[in-house]
C-alpha cells in the first residue's frame, strides 16, 4: 500500500469521526428550542418529521412562568408528554388539547422548583418529533405576589375596594399597575391608588353602583415589579356589589341609622368611644366578621386595660383595631348605649355572651356584608386615615386619582 492511499484512510477516518460526533450531539442535543423549522434547534427527528416541538421553558433557564409553562407544537400532533419534578420525579398532571397542539399543567407550578418535561408528536406522515427541557421556575426570593381582596365570586357592599398587598416593595408602580384592570358593569370609572409601596387599592368616585359585577384582570406573570423581581400571577376574579347599606353613627346621640337602598330600615342604640378614648370620624368600611373574637388591649398599646376572650358579632372597621361590635358585659342597671360613650374607641351595640337572642348586635351582623360603609360623625376625634383599613374613601377623588402611577 502506498502512502498516499494510507493518508487518503487517515483523512476518511477522521471525517467518519467528524461525523460520529456530529450525529451524537443531533441526537442528544434536544431541547426545548424544537420548533426551528430548518431542524437545527434540537429534536431527534427534527430532519425527517415536520412536527417542531416548542416548551415555552427552554432547558436549562431558571425563572420560569409558573403560570405559562407548556408545550406547543406545529406540523403535527402530540402524541406524548411527560412531566416530573427534577430529582424526585414526581408527576405533574396535564392535558393535552382535543387538536393535539397543546399541552398544559392542570395546576399552577410551584415557584423555585426544578422541573423536567419530555414531548413526542407526530407529522400528517406519521414521522415522530421529540423535545426535552429541563428548567427551574422563578424563586420567591425573585417574585412578588399580591394579597387581594375580595374573593373571587363572592358578594360585597357598595363601599368594598378592590385592594392589593404585595410581599416585595414595588419600585416600577407603573409596570404593576398597568397590568391590573379592574371594570365595572356599571360603567364607573375605576382608577388605582397606591399606599407607599406595597399597597394599591381601586376604587370609583361614588360607591359601587348595588347589583354590579366588578371585574379585576391581574396579568402579572413575568412584570418586573423591581429589581430581579417578577410578578407570577395570572388570573380573573369577579365580585358582585349587593344591595346598598351605609350606616350613619351619630357620636352626638350615640344612635346609628342604617340605611339600605335609600330608605332607613333601623335605628340602632350604640355606644361609641369615651373621652379618653374617642372613635373615628369619617368613612369606614367592613373589612372582616367574626362571630366571636377575643379583644386583649395589649394587642393595640392601651396595656392591660381589659382582655375579653369571647366579644361577639365583632366587624373590623380599621387595621389598628376599631371594630363596631357587641357588648354583654355593659352595666345592666344603666346601660351606656343610646347615651354615653363607654369604649376605647370601638362601637358597641347591645348583645348576650355567646351571641345568643335577637340583640341589635345580632341582627347588624346578620344583616351587614364584608364592604358595607359605616360612617362616624360629630365625633371629637380626628378623621381616619385612609390606609388605616379599606377607608380610601375619605380621600377626595383627585387625591385619590394623583396617587396613581397610570
Amino acid at each position: 500500500m502506498t502512502r498516499p492511499d494510507i493518508a487518503a484512510r487517515r483523512v476518511l477516518g477522521a471525517c467518519a469521526a467528524l461525523m460520529v460526533g456530529t450525529l451524537t450531539l443531533t441526537a442528544c442535543g434536544g431541547d426545548a428550542s424544537a420548533d426551528d423549522a430548518d431542524g437545527k434547534g434540537g429534536g431527534t427527528s427534527a430532519r425527517t418529521s415536520t412536527a417542531a416541538i416548542r416548551i415555552s421553558a427552554r432547558d436549562g433557564s431558571t425563572g420560569a412562568s409558573i403560570n405559562s409553562t407548556g408545550v406547543k407544537v406545529s406540523g403535527g400532533k402530540l402524541t406524548g408528554v411527560k412531566m416530573t419534578v427534577a430529582g424526585s420525579g414526581q408527576a405533574v398532571p396535564g392535558t393535552i388539547s382535543a387538536d393535539g397542539s397543546t399541552w398544559k399543567p392542570k395546576e399552577q407550578l410551584e415557584r423555585g422548583t426544578k422541573y423536567e418535561i419530555a414531548a413526542q408528536a407526530k407529522d400528517a406522515n406519521g414521522r415522530p418529533a421529540a423535545a426535552n427541557s429541563i428548567f427551574t421556575t422563578v424563586t420567591s426570593a425573585n417574585s412578588f405576589i399580591g394579597t387581594y381582596t375580595p374573593d373571587n365570586g363572592t358578594t360585597v357592599g357598595v363601599g368594598m375596594p378592590v385592594s392589593f398587598t404585595f410581599d416585595k416593595a414595588i419600585t416600577d408602580r407603573k409596570a404593576v399597575q398597568s397590568h391590573i384592570t379592574v371594570t365595572s358593569s356599571s360603567g364607573q370609572q375605576v382608577a388605582g391608588h397606591w399606599f407607599g409601596t406595597q399597597r394599591l387599592d381601586f376604587r370609583p368616585q361614588e360607591y359601587w353602583k348595588a347589583g354590579s359585577k366588578v371585574t379585576m384582570r391581574i396579568d402579572l406573570d413575568g412584570v418586573q415589579g423591581a429589581q430581579g423581581v417578577y410578578g407570577v400571577q395570572k388570573k380573573t376574579v369577579t365580585f358582585t356589589v349587593g344591595r346598598s347599606q351605609v350606616s350613619t353613627v351619630d357620636v352626638r346621640t350615640q344612635t346609628m341609622t342604617v340605611v339600605r337602598d335609600g330608605a332607613t330600615v333601623k335605628t340602632v342604640p350604640v355606644s361609641t368611644g369615651s373621652p379618653d378614648h374617642t372613635t373615628y370620624n369619617g368613612q369606614m368600611v367592613i373589612a372582616e366578621k367574626f362571630a366571636q373574637t377575643r379583644m386583649d388591649s395589649r394587642t393595640v398599646d392601651l396595656g392591660g386595660e381589659y382582655d375579653i376572650p369571647d366579644v361577639p358579632h365583632a366587624m373590623r372597621l380599621t387595621n389598628s383595631g376599631t371594630f363596631i361590635h357587641g357588648n354583654y358585659w355593659y352595666n345592666r342597671g344603666n346601660p351606656p348605649f343610646g347615651h354615653e360613650g363607654t369604649s376605647h374607641g370601638c362601637v358597641g351595640m347591645a348583645d348576650e355572651q355567646g351571641g345568643q337572642g335577637a340583640t341589635p348586635a345580632k341582627w347588624f351582623y346578620d344583616n351587614s356584608l364584608l364592604g358595607d360603609v359605616v360612617i362616624v360623625k360629630n365625633s371629637p376625634d380626628k378623621t381616619v386615615a385612609p390606609d388605616n383599613g379599606l377607608n380610601g374613601w375619605n380621600l377626595s377623588w383627585s387625591a385619590w386619582t394623583a396617587g396613581s402611577a397610570v
